[in-house]
């Protein structure tokens, strides 16, 4: 294993694995000694097709030898383009694009405020998210983030943010007031724990807007653009949401986040009241313009369906291996927790060493986040590894 320097200009704000990674192909990944690893975390939700996929690779040379920025002053064509595949496959109307996910839900929060100040004219600003959310670390997403380690040492945090228990209808019908602005959700709390909403709940969440005039805005960030076996986690539960935030597995690794809304809501934004410099540019509308191409070309959204099957079965017989060991699996598509009665970390770590990639998310849980051309062999080494280090705890 390749050792870390501590002479580094860098800041200290990641707990990084002792691994310099240089080169990536597929679902394999090298590191600066030559050693491979098979990489199931996708770079956190992000490289669905594999690492420097060829179709995306060869669309980003072509645009690289054509145009890298303009600036939004300028109509771009690849970002209508975009904008409209965006719209066919999510029944929203309106687009706006930017770099990340953090970035997309400061969009998603800022419009959600302006359609009912300007819009409705009312005086809703407050924004309802729930416990062991995760929606990015600006400062206001952070305050919107329902984890209190994240906010840890940044006060005063904004105002008009309030946070109650996941799949507690009571709870947030109780906290729901004249100024409430919207609900925030993950349909899949990856960070959190990958815990799926109930059903029920979120249906019942989407009625209780609709009947206070409340927005609904759904975090797609790490679910969206085929993660969970459909285009969008929404569409797997039935509703239809206000406002969409994407970013993760839209570009293939380049960096680009959007926020999809319907006709009146999108029409919000106006000139001047919202902008991006980078956001929309060439390059990333490039890469997800390829990226959407090869999921729907291959076909891809069916082939997470399959993995998921298989995935789960093959963990599930590793919970039954191990009584007590592991206390529930769970989670949809190619996003999977493995809850464990003990810490997680040893796990990833002794994973790791077998030169698989993993995650956590939480204390106890291990995440994993397989690509969408993962292969059932490369499925199998994953578990093999997994099995292994469970049977060591």
């Amino acid at each position: 294993m390749s050792a870390v320097t501590d002479a580094c200009n860098l800041m200290n704000n990641y707990t990084r694995w002792p691994i310099r990674l240089v080169k990536g192909k597929g679902n394999t990944v090298w590191d600066d000694q030559g050693k491979e690893y098979l990489d199931c975390t996708s770079g956190i939700a992000v490289t669905s097709l594999g690492h420097v996929p060829p179709q995306v690779t060869e669309r980003l040379h072509q645009q690289l030898d054509q145009l890298w920025h303009t600036s939004n002053l300028f109509e771009h064509p690849l970002q209508e383009q975009l904008a409209a595949k965006l719209a066919q496959l999510s029944g929203l109307d309106r687009v706006f694009f930017c770099n990340s996910g953090a970035e997309a839900n400061e969009a998603a929060i800022k419009l959600a405020r302006r359609y009912q100040q300007k819009v409705k004219g009312e005086q809703r600003y407050e924004i309802i998210t729930f416990r062991q959310s995760f929606h990015g670390r600006t400062l206001a997403t952070l305050t919107a983030t329902g984890q209190d380690k994240v906010k840890d040492g940044f006060l005063p945090l904004p105002e008009g943010f309030a946070t109650v228990p996941y799949n507690d209808l009571p709870a947030l019908s109780a906290a729901i007031s004249p100024h409430t602005c919207a609900v925030m959700l993950e349909l899949v709390q990856g960070e959190g724990g990958v815990l799926p909403a109930d059903p029920q709940w979120v249906s019942a969440v989407a009625q209780l807007c609709a009947k206070t005039g409340v927005l609904l805005i759904i975090d797609e960030i790490q679910t969206g653009v085929g993660r969970t076996g459909s285009w969008f986690a929404y569409q797997q539960y039935g509703i239809k949401p206000d406002i969409v935030s994407l970013a993760k597995g839209l570009g293939s690794g380049f960096p680009v986040g959007a926020i999809l809304a319907g006709e009146e809501v999108g029409e919000a934004f106006s000139p001047g009241t919202h902008g991006s410099t980078f956001g929309g540019n060439p390059l990333a509308m490039a890469a997800g313009l390829a990226t959407l191409q090869v999921i729907e070309q291959e076909q891809l959204l069916q082939r997470v369906g399959e993995l998921n099957r298989y995935l789960i079965s093959r963990l599930e017989q590793i919970k039954e291996s191990h009584p007590g060991k592991v206390t529930a699996v769970r989670g949809m598509g190619l996003l999977v927790g493995i809850e464990l009665s003990q810490s997680a970390a040893d796990v990833v770590s002794h994973v790791r060493e077998k030169g698989v990639l993993i995650l956590q998310a939480g204390p106890q849980v291990v995440r994993l986040l397989p690509s969408f051309v993962t292969t059932e062999a490369e499925l199998d080494r994953l578990t093999d590894a997994l099995d292994e280090a469970i049977a060591a705890l």
